[in-house]
């Protein structure tokens, strides 16, 4: 068993740790369309090297490779009611590397793509949330906790709480991890008390209601035993109207079981000194190799900058939530210092349209390609010397951790995840590891961009800058090794 975990039982005078059930609406490498799976899948992995019996319970999706399809056994069937129907439950199970992930199969619920819109998709997760909590008696395994994810499994902490109370898996704690409050789950009220069974009981403003209709989130803030979200910044920003989405008062009455945890990164998959997406391998010792990744990048792209220019790295998606607007606001004034710029990313059409110019607006010194494409994705993150992510809010952010790692300073304004990442370069004490500004203005970002440049021309301090970098713990273990210390806490309340 891991040192530090051994000392945090010994704290919480343990000596069993407790068994989780982990669930959502996908995990890589099942199912995924964002960074939701990556860190379902990420954190199990690194709670099951921790020692932790962690099981998974996830939607049995078409999207589903057939490589998991055809290697799962059916272990049970059974049916659940949702409104005044039943409806079939087949559960089926596949051993991931000693981790038993369940799957609920029901082809008119999962048949589909995982994220269908519409009040179908509150129809879809209310049927899913029951299930979970009815194969647990015949799946084999009792768990002490059941940790949710998003407004998807949120109803779980409700449903045990009020209609499973009397039952075995009525004992079960529950956590509720929040990736962005902006996704809620709001679907009609009627149908909703309706498809649950909590008309007259609980679909009242104090636990689902929520502006008119049903709001799943909600009801899982009110609920779960503890809410941790993906970066401590964050979990103190969502109790402020600014960042709060309506929720904040009642995020405001849970302080005390709100905590904020960062995610890490997959640090295998994203190692510059072993990663075979990129032509030159390098790490902190030998940083020769960055520079090789940079002029190989500007080649490969037809970049029209000499190779002792600076290079800006954008890996996003082209939304206002991105910042996308500051850096159009500004993008001919931050050309004028000379870098080069790359961008990669689908979004906005606007965003699109615009980054489809750049390349003719700046005599090629920028490009920007409209796709998402993962091994330029890793020769970006290593041949840019900075990175820029300018978010309006980022709950935690990989994009910036991944760039830390490969020695690309981030250029971020300081919000949530990014804040707790980035620590503003101090020229006079040499301190921190990238750039970054308060307020959410264009030209305070120009200003931190053209600050990073002038750094840039300084190769002793720039080179300070990567390895400080470079050495960060942004591994998931020391994530995990939070999330055990909340396990420890809920079930020792």
């Amino acid at each position: 068993m891991n040192k530090e975990l051994q000392i945090i039982m010994a704290e919480k005078n343990r000596e069993v740790l407790p068994g989780i059930l982990m669930t959502g609406a996908e995990c890589a490498p099942f199912a995924k369309t964002g960074g939701l799976a990556d860190v379902i899948g990420t954190l199990a992995r690194e709670l099951k090297a921790l020692g932790f019996d962690i099981r998974l319970m996830l939607p049995f999706h078409r999207v589903i490779k057939d490589q998991y399809r055809e290697r799962v056994r059916h272990i049970v069937s059974f049916s659940v009611d949702i409104g005044r129907h039943s409806e079939y439950v087949g559960v089926e199970q596949y051993d991931w590397d000693g981790i038993p992930v369940y799957f609920i199969d029901n082809e008119h619920y999962f048949g589909h793509t995982i994220y269908c819109g519409g009040n179908f998709e509150g129809e879809q997760y209310a049927y899913f949330s029951r299930a979970v909590i009815e194969a647990i008696p015949v799946i084999g395994f009792d768990p002490d906790i059941i940790h949710v994810n998003d407004w998807h499994t949120a109803m779980i902490p409700m449903l045990l709480k009020t209609q499973y109370d009397l039952h075995p898996q009525g004992r079960c704690k529950t956590v509720l991890s929040i990736h962005n409050l902006g996704y809620q789950g709001r679907f009609d009220f009627g149908y909703t008390s309706y498809l649950l069974d909590i008309e007259g009981r609980y679909d009242h403003s104090d636990y689902i209601e929520f502006h008119g209709g049903a709001n799943y989130l909600k009801a899982g803030i009110v609920f779960a035993d503890k809410l941790v979200t993906v970066s401590p910044t964050y979990a103190q920003e969502i109790r402020t109207p600014h960042y709060g989405e309506g929720l904040d008062g009642i995020l405001e009455t849970r302080a005390d079981d709100l905590i904020g945890i960062l995610n890490g990164i997959d640090t295998i998959a994203f190692n510059p000194a072993a990663d075979p997406l990129i032509p030159y391998p390098f790490d902190a010792a030998s940083l020769s190799g960055k520079q090789k990744n940079k002029e190989a990048l500007i080649a490969e792209l037809g970049l029209k900058i000499g190779p002792a220019m600076p290079v800006i790295g954008m890996v996003t998606r082209l939304t206002k939530q991105k910042g996308i607007d500051l850096v159009l606001s500004v993008f001919d004034e931050m050309m004028d210092a000379s870098p080069g710029f790359v961008l990669i990313g689908t979004g906005d059409k606007e965003y699109e349209h615009f980054f489809q110019g750049v390349a003719h607006r700046t005599d090629n010194r920028a490009i920007g390609l409209m796709e998402f494409n993962d091994p330029l994705a890793h020769r970006i993150y290593a041949g840019s010397d900075f990175f820029l992510m300018p978010s309006m809010f980022e709950p935690c952010g990989l994009s910036q951790m991944i760039a830390l790692r490969y020695g690309t300073l981030p250029v971020v304004r300081a919000t949530g995840g990014l804040k707790d990442t980035v620590a503003p370069y101090n020229e006079y004490t040499d301190e921190g590891n990238g750039f970054s500004f308060e307020n959410y203005n264009a030209h305070d970002m120009l200003h931190t961009v053209r600050y990073a440049l002038n750094i840039y021309s300084n190769k002793e301090r720039m080179n300070s800058l990567r390895k400080r970098a470079m050495n960060q713990n942004l591994s998931f273990q020391k994530s995990a090794l939070a999330y055990a210390k909340l396990y420890l806490l809920t079930t020792g309340q």
